[in-house]
């Protein structure tokens, strides 16, 4: 049961970072519209590539970049553009979250808790970071004690906050603690 909790609880989060970014095409003819839809993609990273080069002081264009390498599984190249948006602009608690996810998806998560404990000085109250935090901890560090510590802490903020499959944190807690 403790494997389905935590299967559950990694695929909803990860559907949930996913779902935020991408919209899913709606209608028929689904594979030609992912077809058209990946040469957008394609053509708007091209885009957004010469707009870092034509101005790569802003911060803006590096995160907006981030994200377009996010979207399309590109880790490192989003990291170093979430890097360069946070020395441009440091203390974005939303960018040093999806800095975070990136490091945890390419294989880092020491680098992940340090981008989310980070956002988390940022801005204290910003829920998603600590989240984030419980599931490498539990995850990928597998240090069960730190992730609870983490939630609880998350339902200090927002005592109604729940994990993305919808399930109330607080029930997923009380779950975690009966496991061994």
């Amino acid at each position: 049961m403790y494997v389905a909790i935590g299967a559950c609880l990694l695929i909803g989060f990860l559907s949930g970072v996913v779902f935020t970014i991408y919209k899913s095409p709606g209608g028929s003819g689904g594979q030609a519209q992912n077809v058209a839809q990946q040469q957008n993609n394609g053509q708007d990273l091209a885009a957004l590539e010469k707009q870092a080069a034509e101005s790569p002081d802003d911060p803006e264009i590096w995160t907006h970049l981030g994200h377009a390498y996010f979207d399309a599984d590109d880790y490192a190249k989003a990291i170093n553009a979430y890097s360069k948006s946070l020395e441009l602009a440091p203390g974005n608690a939303d960018v040093l979250t999806d800095l975070g996810v990136m490091y945890r998806r390419n294989g880092q998560p020491d680098k992940a808790l340090e981008s989310f404990n980070k956002a988390i000085a940022a801005s204290p109250n910003h829920e998603q970071p600590r989240f984030n935090k419980g599931v490498v901890l539990m995850f990928d560090k597998k240090d069960k004690a730190g992730a609870i510590k983490v939630w609880e802490e998350l339902l200090t903020i927002n005592p109604m906050a729940t994990a993305p499959n919808g399930q109330p944190l607080k029930d997923l807690i009380t779950e975690m603690k009966k496991k061994p």
